[in-house]
């Protein structure tokens, strides 16, 4: 099993900063709902914690406190394209030192969490706004998964 020591501190940043970066993007797609769809981020952190045990390093990455530097993106485009690249830039250096199980649970979860947080606001009577579900496609490319 892979844990956090297989990584620098940069390196590790990286992989922390996947989850809460995926769930700014869907946030951000569509206005309306920022405190709904923040709980809906730490309601997604706390589930994972809770089924502990199944991956070591899924565990290390949901007990760490979700963390995004808002400072460095100037807009919902720039967090968008830069989020992107991060999790492309994370999913390659996970799959360069992970295993193909760990890589596939740290995609997962993170998926998991940015649909939780499309799904926590409903807008203009849908679960899911159009913006929520092209942010989502996005962020299933950039993990390298097929589509959703």
């Amino acid at each position: 099993m892979t844990t956090k020591t297989a990584f620098s501190p940069e390196e590790w940043k990286l992989v922390l900063e996947g989850p809460p970066t995926a769930g700014m993007i869907v946030l951000t797609a569509a206005h309306g709902g920022t405190l709904r769809e923040t709980i809906a981020m730490s309601k997604a952190y706390a589930e994972a914690r809770a089924q502990h045990g199944e991956s070591e390093l899924l565990d290390e990455i949901v007990t760490a406190k979700p963390q995004v530097d808002h400072t460095r993106y100037h807009s919902p485009e720039e967090l968008r394209s830069s989020g992107l690249a991060h999790l492309r830039d994370a999913v390659a250096l996970l799959g360069s030192k992970t295993t193909a199980e760990e890589l596939d649970d740290y995609r997962g979860f993170v998926l998991t969490l940015a649909n939780r947080v499309a799904a926590a606001h409903r807008e203009h009577g849908q679960s899911v706004s159009p913006a929520e579900a092209e942010a989502i496609q996005e962020i299933t490319a950039a993990l390298g998964m097929a589509g959703s």
